[in-house]
């Protein structure tokens, strides 16, 4: 690569030479396609939930994907361990095509995976499985390609540069949502509707005894994106093969200064170590939360909390990614010139302040029936002693007690109810306006009588919900926004819902657009792969993996659809003061580029 002036202002001005536009392509394009393969999972969280955990309730299912998703992000730690330091110790290109094929495979063999209908118990598994796997290559695969366009990147355009590298995870959900959308459209239109099965595997009936169908796509279309990542994968490979190893990487090679234990020198001693507590908890922590609930849990929210249909709920968020992405380049540049810091915590800030009004607007303006229906009163009376936390992530409670069947039977129709204490042993209840149902054991009955308890119940607290206004069934729900086809969003109640999520984006885009550089500069080029993806990981695969099924579930415990809420809107405001107090200011935080000849910092 030819010599570059790291003049500050001069590279804040020129041109972006022939080479560096080729990093920054063939880094982002490798990782807009991991990210793909990573979320397609995430956006088809609800259909293979009902895939793949088809024993449980539908609310406890879609706890259980939503922790299967969740999974991979557990283990993405680990991944930056395991890959950071290869990438220290061998370089950056061969660690990119490590993880672009464990990637691609295993995705690849998401599709393929027989559902608990054929394989039972065995699915699940296998396919949480392949999950940690997806987790393991997608730690080692941010840091790798942030940490190699930061060190082609001059000092004055560290931020603007590495920003492109964070647009990719929204362009991959991008890419995923417009995948699914046409495969929807293709599949539906021209497949007829599939027989839905009970857990045995025999048909559903509905109680007029009519048989139960399943969209095609449902029933086996949500395969063909996951088969289709193996286009992707070969123009992966393709596209890092093509790249040479970082300039930084091969002089310090070269020059024989690698660190030879990148990990201890990281972690063991507290020069640098501290810096990954800093960036972590003044800085991934928050940014995390806010991605994955502007992302992730709006969608999510969306499809099974305010009950638009998928694709409509897809149209929304694809649009509000196209209004947002540019973003990330536009706070990536403003970095350079104002700091990293003010910018991300300043992002933080405002999801805290906002969440609630925001979210509690997205209900109103997406399903208006149902925003009205909450105004109801609804009161759970039921033994302190009776009530469990409704989502158990191993799966080894049965939530069989009156006051749970209760409480599950409202969550699932995105009810918002107080709970009412009342003498240990009572059988609960519930009241929905003048209406008083009484709930039933699970566990003291069976056979019939357990069949007939369940649909007596069902049928009463249904009923009421209707006379109070829940639009339940969704033909009769003529107000809740459903488009028909990717342009057809404007109206005013479809360009509104598409502002609010561009909200979400935008602080989206002001925590992630400048973390890159920001991480990057905290480490020395012998540990920085190392050094930054740990605390990256941890708070996105951590704080913001758990953070959809953290969220519903807490909001459906706590009878109201926005008390999960608390959990980002905490996490971002502890980074906030966090960061204010310990994260370095100016346009870099420490800079120990050692490509860098100022060795400064720069304030």
């Amino acid at each position: 690569m030819a010599s570059i002036d790291y003049g500050t202002d001069v590279n804040r001005t020129r041109p972006m030479t022939r080479e560096e536009k080729k990093v920054i392509l063939a880094s982002s394009a490798g990782t807009i396609f991991e990210w793909y393969d990573f979320y397609l999972y995430g956006s088809l969280a609800a259909i293979i939930g009902a895939q793949f955990f088809t024993p449980f309730p539908e609310a406890t299912r879609n706890v259980f994907a939503l922790l299967a998703f969740a999974a991979g992000f557990i283990v993405r730690p680990l991944g930056a361990l395991v890959f950071g330091s290869l990438g220290d110790l061998v370089g950056r290109k061969y660690t990119f095509l490590m993880t672009v094929s464990i990637m691609g495979l295993t995705t690849f063999l998401v599709g393929c995976l027989p559902s608990y209908y054929s394989w039972g118990v065995a699915a699940p598994i296998i396919l949480i499985g392949l999950r940690l796997l997806q987790g393991l290559a997608l730690g080692g695969e941010y840091g790798g390609a942030a940490v190699y366009v930061a060190e082609h990147a001059p000092i004055g355009r560290r931020g603007y540069y590495t920003s492109f590298i964070q647009t990719t995870a929204t362009l991959g959900l991008l890419l995923s949502l417009v995948v699914i959308l046409l495969v929807t459209a293709y599949v539906n239109g021209n497949y007829e509707p599939v027989q839905a099965l009970n857990a045995d595997g025999t048909a559903q009936v509905a109680a007029d005894g009519t048989p139960v169908m399943l969209e095609p796509f449902k029933a086996w279309g949500w395969r063909v994106p996951f088969l289709l990542s193996s286009i992707l994968l070969a123009i992966s490979l393709y596209i890092r093969l093509t790249m040479n190893e970082s300039p930084a990487f091969k002089k310090m090679k070269e020059e024989g200064a690698a660190s030879k234990a990148p990990l201890r020198e990281a972690f063991g001693t507290w020069k640098n170590g501290k810096f990954a507590l800093i960036a972590l908890f003044g800085l991934t922590m928050g940014q995390a939360v806010v991605w994955y609930s502007g992302q992730f849990y709006a969608l999510f929210f969306m499809q099974n909390v305010v009950k638009l249909d998928s694709f409509t709920a897809n149209v929304f968020v694809a649009w509000s990614l196209i209004l947002g992405t540019g973003f990330f380049l536009f706070f990536g540049a403003l970095s350079d010139r104002i700091g990293r810091k003010p910018i991300i915590l300043a992002g933080c800030l405002l999801a805290a302040i906002t969440y609630f009004p925001v979210f509690e607007a997205l209900t109103r303006v997406a399903n208006p029936a149902l925003h009205a229906a909450q105004q109801t009163p609804v009161e759970v009376t039921a033994a302190a002693d009776d009530c469990s936390f409704q989502f158990n992530p191993v799966g080894t409670a049965k939530f069989t007690t009156s006051c749970d069947i209760a409480m599950s039977q409202l969550a699932k129709a995105s009810v918002n109810y107080t709970t009412i204490d009342a003498e240990s042993g009572s059988p609960a209840s519930i009241t929905i306006g003048d209406t008083v149902i009484p709930s039933y054991d699970a566990g003291a009955l069976s056979g019939d009588e357990l069949a007939a308890a369940k649909t007596a119940f069902e049928t009463q607290v249904n009923d009421a919900l209707k006379a109070a206004g829940y639009p339940l069934v969704a033909a009769d729900n003529t107000t809740i926004a459903k488009t028909s086809n990717f342009f057809d969003i404007f109206t005013g109640q479809k360009l509104a819902i598409v502002a609010i999520l561009t909200y979400l984006i935008i602080l989206v885009t002001m925590v992630y657009g400048p973390i890159a550089a920001m991480l990057c500069e905290l480490f020395p080029t012998r540990i920085r792969y190392s050094g930054m993806s740990l605390p990256y990981h941890i708070g996105n695969g951590w704080f913001g993996g758990l953070l959809p099924a953290t969220v519903f579930a807490i909001s459906a415990q706590q009878g109201n659809i926005y008390a999960g809420l608390w959990y980002p809107i905490i996490i971002a405001a502890a980074t906030v003061v966090i960061g204010a107090i310990f994260v370095p200011g100016g346009t870099q935080s420490r800079s120990m580029f050692t490509d860098d000849p100022e060795h400064k910092f720069h304030h």
